[in-house]
């Protein structure tokens, strides 16, 4: 069984927020990058454990971006990945990035597409189906557990008040989130065999890329705490009524 697992860099989330260009450009200075946690902690680690189960499965790694991305895409070798492809592009907009997965999944004949429920920096959450979309496969989102018999996957995944268990056919395109799988550390010999492991490098395939970033901004100020003494309850409700408006 081969598994594609897409892999996207995203900043750390102890990261200083700062935009360039009159505000239309992160400001990338100093920032610390890392695999995006919903790819790495639960796609890439529950695909690893597929593998220890069945130790034919092979599992590429995708990501799109240009040379600064490397690290990260080795990081993810590292931790159990066999090879990796990088299409060298830079984009934020998931319709362009979606066909460049998609372009490299058609290729590899993939039985299982994994990718992270979103991303942490523009939390779009839409890679996903559009990469099945793209494939014509079947597509199954906030996945937090994932069972493989045969060519037959039951996925648990998230629905508004509770769970859904659903079953599939693979070829499939799943999205993970928290339950899935447990992070991990790569250890040393993973790291220097990541070193030598594949990866494979092309050009971006012709893609509309339908959105464009006008602007950023960040959030406004969080306004100062109001104390309220203990014996005056009064003056608490009317804040609560008036300005909160809870009550």
């Amino acid at each position: 069984m081969k598994i594609l697992v897409c892999i996207s860099k995203t900043p750390d989330t102890t990261a200083k927020i700062a935009f360039t260009d009159n505000n239309t450009k992160f400001a990338e200075a100093g920032v610390q990058w890392i695999i995006n946690p919903y790819d790495e902690w639960y796609a890439l680690v529950r695909a690893i454990e597929l593998k220890e189960k069945d130790p034919s499965v092979v599992i590429h790694l995708i990501t799109v971006g240009t040379a600064d991305v490397e690290p990260i895409i080795r990081k993810a070798l590292a931790l159990g990945g066999d090879e990796a492809f990088r299409v060298n592009a830079s984009s934020h907009d998931s319709f362009f990035i979606s066909s460049q997965i998609a372009e490299i999944a058609k290729q590899g004949n993939y039985d299982l597409i994994f990718t992270g429920k979103e991303t942490i920096d523009y939390n779009s959450s839409s890679v996903g189906g559009m990469v099945a979309e793209l494939l014509d496969l079947p597509y199954i989102s906030l996945a937090t557990k994932f069972e493989l018999n045969g060519a037959t996957a039951t996925v648990t995944r998230e629905i508004e008040g509770g769970e859904e268990v659903v079953e599939a056919s693979l070829p499939l395109v799943v999205s993970c989130q928290k339950g899935m799988a447990e992070q991990r550390i790569p250890n040393m010999k993973g790291i220097m065999g990541a070193r030598t492991k594949p990866l494979k490098v092309s050009d971006p395939v012709n893609a509309e890329a339908p959105t464009s970033i006008i602007s950023f901004e960040t959030p406004p100020p969080k306004a100062g705490v109001k104390l309220i003494p203990a014996d005056n309850p009064a003056e608490l409700i009317r804040l609560l009524r008036e300005e909160a408006k809870v009550i």
